[in-house]
């Protein structure tokens, strides 16, 4: 029974989650509300013809019931009454003037009077925003919009009923309705009319400060205007100084101010700057004569209308007028109070709405009872067969895997059990089974087995999980869900950088989709960017229609994704320079990282005429990775590491992905600086070593499986699938919107960063094989690092610095990305030359 209301409730919300049945209902709910406006703003002129016209109506019903029910014998008699009193019902309701006829003009008459008066107008604004959120119009929180019109009804009906009802006591429509004469009433019966009328007064007051943040300093700039008193000694004089009166009364130096200089982006919009004059008043030693004093001061002529100020120190401060000068102080109050609002050049973004990802349908059961119970019998067998007794054995279902805990008897040695793995993977007839002995905080050996029938993880229930919607973290990553079920996240401020690795088709890819997903739907554009490099040019092609949006690059670039090596390694080093510019804002602002300056900066407490500007998030996501280290080597490697090491404080984060987790691909340098680790399915437990400095990931299943670790033990997650068709819907719904004029700009990097200055090289330490490498590159007009290691059987790296010695000799040409060298010697004459 319990199943049958379960399967019920879950289609009836699948059913009202469709988008045509929530467009149907939108249009249908309009349409009332149309017909509702119709007949409650004709009752307010018609109601008083209409009114009397319902009572009659009521009266013939009255009439017709009680002829019906009536002792006449005569039947004839009693039916010709009958069809008289019908026929006077039907006149009556043609006398109707409402718009919507005698029905509208009974619903509005029930609604205005019988209920909530001229509140009622607000439960119809309500409904009309409701059908304007399931049409898909605009985007509308329903409960915020409910709260706020449920209250503005019921204050309305109170105050109208309050203040109106009692003045117009005979008129058709009751202002305040039924609802508000018998609340009013009963306020009044309680707490007085003076008490009623506080009720009133401070309700809206709290609304107002719940609802409008310029509430209060609204009231601040009204009580400044009516307390402060701004002109102390008026003049209204065409000239500044009056020569008889003001004899002697100035020191050598006086100042004449007017006004005040503002920053531009802090001056409220259509508002006038002043404009700072001063004047440098030198007086004269002989003051006896009235023509020396005469030109003691400079002139400085004003308007007639104009007001003066002579502070206590002698400064005389002009301002145009005292609406002016009030003006002057209602904005400097709202530069104090309203803070700077980075999301306000794309303030009618939309957040990407849940329908856009797919929910897939979930069995009930990853493992049946009889499953679970031959799983722990065989189990229990295994071990008894070589000698290990078990106290206890119960499991954890999660969507791919099932964890069984066991308590081995005392005296039992954890290796013994590890050592079982394949006895025990045998006897299960599993793809793969991991030990984790013992569980960290537990007094338990854990051994995962797969479940038959493993769940789908869909980003729909991830991105819609309550963890998920609540979290309060800077960068929230959800990945998808552990062995309990539970949402797996993390914040990739805290990480601050991540490693990804995994075999090819294990589910790398999707896991680099839903870190981007859960970020989109998490992050304004104002407040997150993302460097995009895919040397593979079609992972991450999908989100080139968000480059307005959320994506950063090169000014000159033509390409949102970056994908030829010499382009990467320019971006890199352009990212090296963003970051050394936002350490120096930092260091300006006094501030540790970037959450602190932000906040100065939004609070007005830095002048962007210095430079300031609000420092949106960049995280950067390399795939393939190893392909890089291949082609471009340590001009890749170098800026990750200085970006890895200091980039954490300033706001950038990095991602990388390889599928080849060797140890020349992730080098000492980039574990080092990258704690966080996702590990897919590997093919041997050495990469697997590589990626989590422990064994693991080779025994996980593929398909999204995967560990994550953070220096501590691996937990074992299940990777949220998100298919293409749904990041694709998510980047058109983004790239639809309004963005930037342009992509978020990079700093153009400087060369000497870019590109490594191959005369820096000392000639004089060249290696002993140069010159035969040398003339074999110019016979075979090949200069490559690897063709030199085969040919010479020595190391890579001494082959790469064979062939920077050939580029400074002028042998060789410089590395243009992923081609090949230039050969620029042809002969074999030229390159004796250059030996000798």
């Amino acid at each position: 029974m319990q199943k049958k209301q379960k399967n019920t409730s879950s289609e009836l919300v699948t059913f009202l989650r469709d988008r045509k049945v929530q467009l149907l209902f939108g249009v249908v709910l309009f349409f009332v509300s149309v017909c509702l406006a119709l007949s409650l703003l004709s009752f307010i002129s018609t109601g008083k013809n209409d009114t009397s016209i319902i009572y009659t109506y009521n009266d013939l019903s009255n009439k017709y019931q009680s002829v019906k029910h009536s002792p006449l014998t005569d039947e004839n008699t009693k039916k010709n009454k009958l069809i008289e009193i019908k026929e006077a019902r039907k006149i009556t309701q043609g006398k109707a003037e409402n718009l919507m006829g005698y029905r509208g003009a009974v619903i509005a008459e029930n609604m205005i009077n019988n209920w909530l008066g001229l509140g009622v107008f607000f439960i119809l604004a309500f409904s009309f925003v409701t059908s304007i959120r399931l049409i898909g119009i605009k985007k509308i929180k329903i409960w915020k919009a409910f709260l706020f019109f449920a209250f503005l009804s019921v204050w309305t009906s109170l105050m109208c009923a309050f203040v109106f009802d009692n003045l117009f006591d005979n008129l058709f429509l009751k202002f305040g309705g039924s609802f508000g004469k018998n609340l009013s009433d009963w306020l009044q019966a309680n707490i007085g009319i003076i008490g009623t009328l506080l009720v009133i007064i401070t309700s809206v007051l709290v609304f107002l400060i719940i609802t409008f943040s310029s509430t209060i300093p609204f009231f601040k700039r009204l009580y400044q205007k009516l307390s402060n008193v701004h002109i102390k000694n008026p003049f209204r004089k065409k000239s500044i100084f009056n020569k008889s009166k003001n004899k002697g009364n100035f020191d050598n130096e006086k100042t004449v101010k007017i006004g005040e200089i503002l920053p531009e982006e802090w001056i409220v919009p259509n508002s006038n700057s002043k404009i700072e004059i001063i004047e440098t008043v030198n007086s004269n030693k002989n003051k006896n004569t009235k023509t020396d004093n005469d030109n003691l001061f400079e002139t400085v002529e004003i308007e007639a209308d104009d007001d003066i100020d002579t502070n206590s120190d002698g400064e005389i401060e002009i301002v145009e007028n005292k609406e002016d000068m009030e003006d002057n102080e209602t904005k400097e109050e709202a530069i104090d109070t309203e803070p700077y609002d980075p999301k306000r050049d794309l303030s009618h973004y939309q957040y990407p709405t849940i329908r856009l990802l797919k929910d897939y349908p979930q069995p009930e059961n990853a493992q049946s009872d009889e499953e679970k119970a031959a799983n722990r019998t065989r189990i229990v067998s295994t071990l008894q067969k070589f000698g290990i007794g078990i106290k206890k054995i119960y499991e954890t279902i999660g969507p791919t895997i099932t964890l069984y805990e066991i308590v081995p008897d005392d005296g039992i040695r954890i290796n013994k059990i590890r050592n079982l793995a394949d006895d025990i993977m045998l006897s299960l007839a599993a793809t793969g089974i991991r030990i984790i002995a013992p569980i960290p905080g537990k007094g338990t050996i854990g051994i995962e087995v797969p479940n038959s029938t493993p769940q789908i993880v869909s980003m729909f229930a991830t991105i819609a999980s309550k963890k998920f919607q609540e979290a309060a973290y800077d960068l929230p990553v959800a990945m998808g869900r552990t062995i309990t079920n539970e949402v797996f996240m993390f914040d990739l401020c805290k990480m601050p950088h991540l490693l990804v690795a995994g075999a090819t088709g294990q589910g790398k890819s999707v896991g680099l989709n839903a870190i981007i997903t859960s970020l989109l739907y998490k992050k304004h554009p104002a407040e997150l960017k993302f460097v995009l490099i895919d040397p593979k040019k079609v992972e991450f092609n999908i989100y080139a229609d968000i480059e307005r949006h959320f994506l950063a690059k090169l000014p000159e670039e033509d390409e949102p994704v970056i994908t030829e090596v010499s382009k990467v390694i320019k971006t890199l080093n352009s990212l090296c320079k963003e970051m050394d510019t936002r350490y120096d804002l930092l260091k300006l602002a006094h501030a540790r990282n970037i959450k602190e300056y932000n906040e100065k900066f939004i609070s007005r407490h830095l002048n962007p005429h210095k430079g300031h500007k609000y420092l949106p998030y960049i995280v950067v996501i390399v795939d393939e990775f190893g392909d890089l280290i291949m082609t471009a080597g340590k001009e890749v490697e170098l800026p990750i590491a200085r970006i890895a090491q200091l980039a954490r404080a300033v706001g950038i984060h990095m991602i990388i992905a390889t599928q080849r987790p060797s140890v020349n691909i992730i080098t000492g340098v980039i574990k080092a600086n990258f704690p966080a680790r996702v590990a897919f399915k590997v093919s041997s437990g050495v990469d697997s070593k590589t990626i989590l400095d422990g064994s693991g990931a080779q025994q996980l299943i593929g398909r999204g499986d995967m560990l994550f670790s953070q220096g501590n033990e691996p937990v074992r997650v299940q990777c949220a699938f998100v298919d293409t068709p749904e990041v694709e819907g998510l980047v058109h719904f983004i790239g639809d919107q309004t963005g930037y004029p342009y992509p978020f700009p990079l700093p153009e990097p400087d060369t000497q960063e870019a590109n490594v200055d191959a005369r820096d090289i000392d000639l004089g330490k060249r290696d002993s094989m140069f010159d035969e490498v040398a003339r074999l590159v110019v016979v075979t007009q090949q200069a490559s690092a690897s063709n030199i290691q085969r040919k010479f059987s020595i190391g890579f790296n001494r082959a790469a610095r064979i062939v920077d010695q050939l580029e400074a000799a002028g042998i060789v040409g410089s590395q243009d990305g992923s081609k090949p060298r230039q050969v620029i010697i042809q002969t074999e004459y030229e390159l004796e030359k250059i030996l000798k």
